[in-house]
């Protein structure tokens, strides 16, 4: 094999890698558990009530597993539009967090081509970009939208499909589809500590967690217990991670 080849290969490889399709190659992991959390989404909001269009749209517009499960809830519940807005608004705040985590690596986009990227970033992409920067120092903009979109599609499917099926699933809390996406969040937990080198620290930092969440749901509510325990973990996570 000539010199000239082997610079070919070489080269070659890195561009297969940012590549549209390896990007969806790589969100295919992931679609199993959209398709599950979409399926279980689909069902939860037609037996809220809602109209094959409504759950379509709620899934192409607000695109969030939580918010949409919360937000179903709320409608069944009868709440109020603004109540349910400012909730969805809160819940979603988390996602200003995962665009700051991968902002440094699109630095060089237009801000309309950053949009693009962050408009359909999820908890579960952006553990898949997240375990990227791990292997390589930039994410190409291509590979990204490859693993946004794919997702983004299989959600919408997903959604419908669940939707259709409620017709036969008058009671989803007796299948025990509001745990869906808690579970979920429990698999990629565990693939994401499983994959990186640093176990011991990682299942420390949850113990830390959920002694804090623990202690703190005596003193307060729930969902503010989990609020301080992700914090205080989180920040102990990064101090440890930084200084040893």
């Amino acid at each position: 094999m000539s010199l000239e080849n082997v610079h070919v290969e070489t080269t070659a490889s890195p561009r297969d890698e940012d590549r549209f399709m390896k990007g969806v190659k790589d969100c295919v992991p992931t679609l199993l558990g959209y398709l599950s959390i979409g399926l279980a989404a689909g069902v939860v909001q037609k037996t809220a009530g809602l109209s094959m269009a409504e759950i379509a749209l709620m899934s192409l517009v607000l695109y969030a597993g939580s918010a949409q499960f919360i937000a179903a809830g709320m409608i069944a519940a009868g709440s109020s539009p603004m109540a349910i807005i400012i909730t969805i608004l809160f819940v979603n705040l988390r996602h200003l967090l995962l665009s700051a985590a991968l902002s440094p690596y699109f630095r060089h986009l237009s801000p309309l081509r950053n949009m693009f990227v962050g408009a359909l970033l999820t908890d579960e992409t952006f553990g898949v970009a997240i375990n990227q920067t791990a292997k390589k120092t930039n994410i190409s903009e291509k590979w990204m939208h490859g693993l946004n979109i794919t997702a983004y599609l299989n959600w919408f499917i997903a959604n419908i499909a669940g939707a259709l099926l409620a017709q036969w699933i008058s009671d989803p809390e007796k299948f025990g589809l509001e745990f869906a996406l808690p579970a979920m969040f429990i698999g990629i937990l565990v693939l994401s500590i499983l994959g990186r080198s640093k176990i011991k620290r990682d299942v420390a930092v949850a113990i830390i967690a959920v002694v804090v969440a623990v202690v703190s749901s005596l003193v307060m509510s729930s969902s503010m217990a989990i609020i301080v325990a992700t914090i205080i973990a989180s920040t102990i996570g990064m101090v440890v991670e930084k200084w040893t």
